[in-house]
């Protein structure tokens, strides 16, 4: 009987997780946000973004978007302009048309031919774990 209702719970947990990881969160065209974005799921901008961005999945940044500050995510497809330090812990992917000025911390990294980056790029697998992503004190003291 208790068995049932534990076993109910934790389901229901993993699907309200699973949901939050897989949302899809889009700023226009036409749109500017100045501020900070903390999200679990992913993240298309082709509006303006000024300010800080924080994604647990997927930034990308479409032809038209504009992102200046600071990006931290887990993979990232840039066609956009970009100005910021960018912590990317997987995959991080400039497509042709994109513009990236700043500072790069990431495990992989793909640039298309066409593509333009200015600053400093560090790949190191330690480097680009990313705690910003999963804040935990207790673990990050010892």
């Amino acid at each position: 009987m208790f068995g049932n209702k534990k076993s109910t719970n934790t389901t229901m947990s993993k699907s309200n997780n699973e949901a939050e990881h897989t949302s899809i969160n889009l700023i226009g065209n036409g749109t500017t946000i100045k501020g900070e974005i903390k999200s679990n799921g992913d993240i298309r901008v082709d509006g303006t973004l000024v300010g800080q961005v924080y994604s647990k999945g997927k930034i990308v940044v479409g032809n038209t978007g504009v992102i200046e500050g600071e990006i931290y995510c887990q993979n990232a497809d840039f066609s956009g302009n970009i100005s910021a330090k960018v912590e990317v812990s997987e995959l991080l992917t400039l497509k042709a048309t994109s513009r990236l000025k700043g500072e790069i911390i990431t495990n992989k990294l793909a640039i298309e031919p066409g593509a333009r980056f200015t600053g400093a790029c560090t790949m190191d697998k330690e480097a680009s774990t990313n705690p910003k992503l999963d804040p935990k004190p207790d673990q990050q003291k010892k």
